[in-house]
């Protein structure tokens, strides 16, 4: 865990204030309002239709709110999307490099994308690669991966440029726990030297991992806090219960 995190308080990566997406009469993401913090594991739970990903998405620059406001990295997620998009990381929870790729061009494409110089690019590319052992892999099809190891690779891409922010969206899905776990440690690594991590997550003993915990329900957040925070509130003793205790209170099916 992020052991700086204390001191880092006094910056903040990501700030939503009453930010709200409406499709018509239905409004998918109400009225919200958090900070998270430099450094910070943030994880950002709910159920399938709770509105996660319409939050994720007006949260990179993706979708445009109804109202409310937000910063990402000090950017105006009105009018600085673009300033927005190249200080931040994303990977989706749909593996999310080209198969048809080999391992180095996959780096090669997306560092082009992230704007690293030739140079940058070269010096990266082979620490990258000597860093997760993938040296006999390099120039194989990403498809002949197996998926722990392309979800490692695909969140090693998405802090190439060292991005402030990495948003995270149910990263390890379909995952063995080991090769979670190991998912995990890179988490871990990008935090300790202050990278800020949004993370969703269906895994209730992920969320046991981050420094705090968002719960939404209906598309509000019904409960914000440190995970150990959270059990002592509803005097339970897991992240589990806790879900299970906010879910059932749901009347959203989907959406």
């Amino acid at each position: 865990m992020n052991h700086d995190l204390a001191r880092n308080k006094m910056e903040v990566s990501i700030k939503a204030d009453q930010l709200t997406k409406r499709y018509g009469d239905f409004i998918a993401a109400n009225a919200l309002s958090f900070e998270v913090y430099k450094g910070e594991i943030f994880g950002f739970l709910g159920a399938n239709g709770a509105g996660k990903t319409t939050a994720m998405r007006m949260l990179c620059g993706l979708s445009t709110p109804s109202s409310g406001s937000a910063t990402i990295a000090g950017f105006d997620i009105y009018k600085q999307t673009e300033q927005i998009k190249k200080n931040i990381g994303y990977m989706s929870q749909k593996f999310s490099l080209y198969e048809d790729l080999t391992v180095l061009e996959n780096i090669r494409f997306y560092g082009g994308i992230y704007g690293l110089s030739r140079s940058e690019l070269k010096e990266k590319s082979v620490a990258l690669i000597e860093r997760l052992g993938l040296q006999d892999e390099a120039n194989k099809l990403v498809a002949a991966l197996p998926l722990g190891w392309k979800q490692k690779l695909a969140f090693s891409v998405a802090v190439l440029h060292q991005p402030r922010i990495v948003f995270l969206d149910e990263p390890t899905g379909g995952v063995d726990p080991v090769t979670r776990r190991q998912f995990w440690d890179l988490i871990y690594q990008a935090a300790d030297q202050g990278v800020t991590i949004f993370v969703t997550t269906h895994y209730m003993d992920e969320a046991e991992y981050c420094n705090r915990i968002s719960i939404m329900v209906d598309g509000r957040i019904a409960a914000l806090d440190t995970p150990h925070n959270l059990k002592e509130q509803f005097r339970v003793g897991s992240m589990d219960e806790v879900f299970y205790h906010l879910a059932r209170e749901a009347t959203r099916v989907d959406g």
